[in-house]
């Protein structure tokens, strides 16, 4: 295992939401401190070519069913649909249903049926089977976070409203979950000592839950190895690879930290261990995109604290501590089975020699992993 490619110029977004469908990548919506965000216009979507490293914009057909810009959304793919629900812009959230079509680059809104859920944003969404779950967020016509779980049949476009048994997750939000299996795997998010209201008396929960869609029930997991286990935090990653889930990054309120590091639960096994990769690891960071395509995770986006030199920073949004942060434009690949071909590419670039006598097919192969994209400039020279 070991991080590989480190390309600057990507989408500079923080808080978007993305899927993988094929060999592509696709990124939606988010915003960027540094671009006038209006609320009403029509969601970006980005475009990755995972053979190349290239980005570009998605000219997708516009009508009136375009879904407007959000954040705080989630995506899941289906076939070759992508199924984007709720989020926010600065001036409400959302509880339509949108799908893309990645064939015709065409937006539709199905007529769904059974109980909705409320608006919200900072919710996470999973795939099982043929049924969208989502749970938790924040729900802003109650004024509370949330720790329902509802399901949508994405063949009968049906909501249903979890009556799951067991003890659940407490209320929170922008925390994760991934599937494996017939379960959904909870960890982290932000919760409150009040909850389900919002006192601005932060709690982070460690503690991993899942849910079996099974029998619809709770299981809360005694952790074994409580050495290495994570600490609580909201905003972070996570994603499954050979029966583990990982977990990067994400920001604890309370301490006002964040993170870059690398955890790995053995779901087969019950425990945790960091996890130390050699490579160029991401900066510290909260509200990237992190997704697994075949032995490769792609790491893009987010807001980190430390920002370089001689750069105009934005302040954080008002749930947020009093620093500073600057929102990222980069990709990062952690390649769990690198190639000799792609140590030596490293190598080549480690040393910086002579690429002259390579062949070419080598040659576009080490610009395509070093050289920047151009979908966005340096803070410092975009104006």
């Amino acid at each position: 295992m070991k991080w590989t490619a480190h390309i600057e110029g990507g989408p500079r977004r923080v808080n978007h939401a993305a899927v993988c469908i094929g060999e592509k990548i696709l990124s939606f919506g988010g915003y960027c401190s540094t671009e006038e965000y209006k609320d009403w216009d029509p969601i970006p979507v980005h475009v990755l070519n995972t053979q190349t490293l290239r980005w570009s914009a998605v000219n997708y057909k516009k009508t009136d069913v375009v879904p407007f810009q959000r954040y705080g959304h989630t995506t899941v793919a289906y076939g070759e649909k992508v199924f984007m629900w709720g989020g926010r812009n600065n001036a409400l959230a959302c509880d339509i249903l949108t799908v893309f079509d990645t064939r015709t680059l065409e937006w539709s809104t199905p007529t769904v049926s059974g109980m909705i859920p409320f608006a919200k944003d900072g919710h996470s969404a999973c795939i099982i089977n043929n049924k969208m779950y989502i749970f938790g967020g924040f729900e802003y016509l109650t004024d509370q976070y949330s720790q329902e779980v509802h399901c949508l049949n994405l063949d009968t476009f049906k909501w249903q409203l979890v009556e799951a048994k067991g003890t659940p997750p407490s209320h929170r939000d922008f925390h994760t979950a991934v599937a494996h299996g017939d379960r959904m795997y909870v960890f982290g998010g932000r919760g409150d000592l009040n909850s389900p209201y919002n006192s601005q008396e932060e709690i982070y929960c460690s503690h991993i839950y899942y849910l079996d869609t099974t029998t619809d029930t709770w299981v809360s997991l005694n952790n074994r190895n409580q050495k290495n286990w994570p600490c609580g935090r909201r905003s972070h990653s996570a994603w499954i690879h050979d029966d583990h889930m990982y977990i990067f990054g994400g920001y604890n309120g309370n301490t006002k930290m964040h993170f870059n590091d690398l955890f790995r639960y053995s779901i087969k096994n019950n425990y945790w261990e960091l996890v130390h990769v050699n490579g160029q690891v991401p900066c510290k960071r909260r509200r990237q995109a992190c997704l697994i395509l075949k032995d490769k995770m792609y790491l893009f986006g987010g807001t980190s604290p430390q920002p370089a030199k001689n750069v105009p920073l934005r302040p954080v949004s008002e749930d947020d501590s009093l620093e500073l942060l600057l929102d990222n434009n980069d990709l990062h690949i952690l390649d769990y089975s690198p190639t000799l071909k792609t140590l030596c590419i490293l190598k080549v670039l480690e040393y910086n020699l002579d690429q002259s006598v390579l062949p070419r097919h080598i040659i576009m192969d080490i610009r395509s992993m070093s050289q920047p994209n151009r979908i966005s400039r340096s803070i410092n020279q975009a104006g």
